[in-house]
């Protein structure tokens, strides 16, 4: 079995996946660099789901290997994904949204005052409002719940608190299904800032316009088989919607070696 390029951040080799007489993946080879979008595009049942919960520790594949900044990766927990830095970011699924911002930027990690046993909120606040200032992330103040908050905004904290405590690769399902045109925009731009930290994104999204504006680099999925990559400044809408669609036929031509725009 090939070995992935050395810049890779994320390498599948060979990876397969069923469900019973379903075949969900079959032989998917893929890589992603660090620092690069990649989108992965495809109609319902396509696969996107089952590969992006294999890399994410949900699921196991039946065959083939993970490869994470060079190495074989076993990933059999979401935990072990976590260690990795690797996490799928929700628009707000992992928030809670009856605290404020600093309560979900911290959760789990709270610092304690130093010989009293007491949160250091005043730390909190402080290191969560410099973590959004970094990447461009505008909100009214830490301290607002995150039920007052808009979709994109607890995006943009996911996102954020992701780059915080070490992310590498963050998986972004769907991101901006209920995000109005501006949310979408402020969601796309923070992207781009993120992957200028050497973090790589694995969007996955059937919004070709999305992906033609936020990746490097597109990877269509076809009954569950990759049937090509495409470089985002070497490709154009209606040619990644024949691919979608099946208008070119399986084992077309790819882009074998992962390139980068």
């Amino acid at each position: 079995m090939s070995h992935p390029s050395g810049d890779a951040l994320l390498s599948l080799r060979g990876v397969s996946k069923r469900f019973g007489a379903v075949k969900a993946l079959t032989d998917v080879t893929l890589e992603l660099h660090a620092g690069e979008a990649l989108a992965l595009l495809g109609d319902n049942g396509a696969g996107k789901s089952t590969l992006i919960k294999i890399v994410a520790g949900e699921i196991q594949s039946d065959s083939g290997q993970v490869f994470f900044e060079d190495r074989v990766a076993s990933i059999r927990s979401p935990s072990d994904a976590k260690a990795l830095g690797i996490e799928t970011v929700y628009q707000d699924l992992s928030l809670c949204p009856n605290v404020d911002v600093v309560a979900n930027f911290f959760m789990g990690r709270e610092e304690v005052k130093r010989f009293v046993p007491f949160l250091d909120e005043r730390r909190m606040q402080r290191e969560t409002e410099e973590a959004l200032t970094a990447i461009g992330t505008e909100i009214p103040s830490v301290r607002t719940r995150v039920d007052k908050l808009s979709g994109g905004q607890r995006q943009a904290i996911e996102l954020c608190r992701f780059v915080h405590w070490g992310g590498r690769l963050a998986i972004l399902d769907e991101p901006f299904a209920a995000l109005s045109v501006e949310q979408t925009r402020r969601g796309l731009e923070l992207i781009e800032r993120v992957k200028s930290q050497g973090i790589g994104v694995l969007v996955i999204t059937h919004n070709v316009l999305h992906a033609l504006r936020v990746a490097d680099r597109a990877a269509v999925l076809r009954q569950g088989r990759l049937v090509a990559t495409r470089r985002i400044n070497e490709t154009d809408h209606e040619e990644l919607v024949r691919l979608i669609t099946g208008e070119v036929p399986l084992g077309g031509s790819r882009d074998e070696n992962g390139g980068r725009s």
